[in-house]
């Protein structure tokens, strides 16, 4: 059996105001061609589809007409399940009307590990593979909070939350396993932050437990497991080193820190040998068959829109301008001023360089003028260069608050930021 394994579209965000209907689409397009091509069996959607919990009707559009393709080509399965951007109920609303075109949604956790154990059948009704559809986990599916309780006992208990949790779902994956009495392989798939995963600047990857340092590592997974498909990381990579563990990463550059990494997803093939097939057909016992081993394959994505981030003084940004410009290329930049010379009208020059090209700028940052305490801020900054934390800390500098209150205040506003984000999610709002 042949599965593709992806994550983290983001269907729907855009850049720095900059839409990107017309790369999402290529991008569908691409992949659907791509399970035509490779005759996949199985997709796997590891998390994160859509970029906010309430997506435009455009982002919605693009991603009904893709599962109606898929359902039309030689992909008999496809899973998706939810990451932290997602809205559970908006996700899981037309579940059981995509069931019908053999596409399984799991929104959210629940009570009952069962509803995150998946049997595949083929089209003669056969069990060709078990899915462990393991969503994004919320800190209270895993965590009981307790008054009181420090810094370290949460780490603890989410690290123990999401071990037990993956422990369940897997243990009851493989008993179906044996009351089917075939030997077929066992997928998990996750959305969360393992130790020691890559991130990059500007990629929009958030921590999942805010406060914590929940980064889970390889030895929660369970051994049974014959491949692990992950997402919430745009780096695609491995885990712990591991060929059956791993982050697809996001198919599209998330922002200029990514314009430089090389996209991909996973095809995983559970291929069975000749005489394994003839044995099949001959009826004889599944233990007589070997069990199918994981081939992995890491398909190259196509840039659908080229970006460039394009950083130093006047005559290191005017140079590469004008070596894209040769290029002629169609990039979309972001220029960083890095000079000692204050150029007051930076975006003047930018704007006059790139006119006769194809190029377009998103976003300027002089960090000449820029690298100020708040209050001192140029004009030209504004709150899409600061992420939530920045914003706080400029306040504490601000305000002059000692260095010794400071630890418990950042948890407790960063448990505030969480707590908004989990209600914007269930109520199907976004900030």
């Amino acid at each position: 059996m042949r599965i593709l394994h992806t994550s983290d579209w983001h269907l729907g965000r855009s850049l720095y105001g900059r839409k990107r209907h017309e790369e999402f689409s290529a991008f569908l397009d691409w992949l659907a061609q791509t399970i035509e091509d490779k005759k996949i069996e199985a997709l796997l959607v590891a998390g994160d589809v859509f970029d906010t919990s309430a997506p435009s009707n455009h982002a919605q559009e693009l991603y009904y007409r893709f599962l109606c393709r898929v359902a039309a080509s030689s992909c008999r399965h496809v899973v998706v399940v939810a990451g932290n951007h997602a809205s559970p109920s908006f996700l899981n609303a037309p579940k059981e009307l995509l069931k019908a075109l053999d596409v399984h949604v799991v929104g959210s956790s629940t009570e009952s590990p069962q509803d995150e154990v998946l049997v595949l059948r083929n089209e003669q009704d056969a069990p060709e593979l078990i899915v462990c559809a393991v969503p994004y986990l919320r800190d209270r599916d895993i965590r009981v909070a307790e008054a009181g309780e420090r810094v370290e006992d949460k780490e603890r208990k989410l690290i123990d939350g999401i071990r037990t949790h993956y422990a369940a779902v897997a243990a009851l994956a493989e008993q179906k396993r044996e009351e089917l009495g075939a030997d077929i392989p066992i997928v998990a798939m996750g959305h969360l932050f393992t130790a020691g995963g890559k991130t990059v600047d500007g990629d929009g990857v958030r921590e999942l437990y805010v406060g914590s340092l929940a980064h889970v590592t390889a030895g929660v997974f369970p051994a049974s497991l014959d491949y692990l498909a992950l997402g919430h990381l745009h780096v695609p990579q491995k885990v712990n080193g591991s060929e059956t563990m791993r982050y697809s990463g996001s198919p599209l550059p998330m922002g200029f820190g990514e314009a430089k990494q090389r996209k991909s997803a996973v095809i995983v093939d559970f291929g069975l040998t000749a005489a394994d097939w003839r044995s099949r057909e001959r009826g004889l016992a599944p233990d007589s068959i070997k069990k199918p081993q994981a081939k992995i394959e890491t398909v190259p994505v196509p840039m659908f829109q080229e970006l460039a981030r394009i950083k130093g003084d006047w005559n290191d940004i005017s140079n590469r301008i004008l070596e894209l410009s040769a290029a002629d290329s169609p990039a979309w930049l972001e220029v960083v001023y890095e000079g000692d010379e204050i150029i007051g009208d930076l975006r003047e020059r930018l704007e006059s360089a790139i006119s006769t090209t194809r190029m377009e700028i998103l976003r300027i940052k002089n960090n000449r003028l820029v690298d100020r305490v708040l209050g001192q801020v140029h004009a030209e900054e504004t709150l899409d260069d600061l992420n939530v934390k920045e914003v706080f800390e400029r306040c504490l500098a601000a305000h002059e608050v000692a260095e010794e209150q400071r630890p418990e205040l950042r948890q407790m506003y960063a448990e505030t930021i969480q707590d908004l984000i989990e209600k914007q999610r269930e109520d199907g709002t976004t900030s």
